[in-house]
């Protein structure tokens, strides 16, 4: 049964490549790295500094697949949110409003919620409180 090992490894590539971009958006937000965005960067507890802090925290706990289902969720959360806040006023249309990067991450994240972390992640050696209630309710 290689099938089953191969999209289990094929999920968390998905995981950490999805972690990855997501924290350097963060990064770029309070860094200016790789690339700034104009002017020194958010205001300290502005909704574009929290943004910043969520995708980084939450960027991290997912690439190192830590509470990966809390933290996708969240992540899907803001994602939306920030669809909604930033992109939608500005078109309909997510190739005219800039918005194809949100919409992907909030469905990937929320497919990671329902998924779980797939390989090569902590929450595979803690065992998490919810994975463990998962396996015995599907029993």
């Amino acid at each position: 049964m290689v099938w089953p090992v191969i999209a289990d490894r094929l999920l968390a590539v998905l995981r950490i490549v999805a972690a990855l971009l997501f924290m350097e958006h963060g990064t770029q937000k309070l860094f200016g790295f790789p690339t700034p965005m104009g002017g020194a960067g958010p205001a300290m507890f502005s909704l574009l500094w929290f943004a910043a802090v969520l995708e980084l925290v939450l960027g991290l706990l997912l690439l190192l697949g830590l509470f990966t289902r809390q933290a996708a969720f969240l992540a899907s959360g803001e994602m939306a949110f920030a669809y909604w806040i930033a992109h939608a006023p500005r078109s309909f249309f997510p190739a005219l409003n800039g918005g194809d990067a949100a919409i992907l991450f909030c469905f990937v994240f929320l497919y990671l919620m329902a998924a779980g972390p797939g390989a090569w992640a902590l929450d595979n050696l803690l065992g998490s409180r919810f994975e463990h209630a998962d396996r015995t309710h599907s029993a």
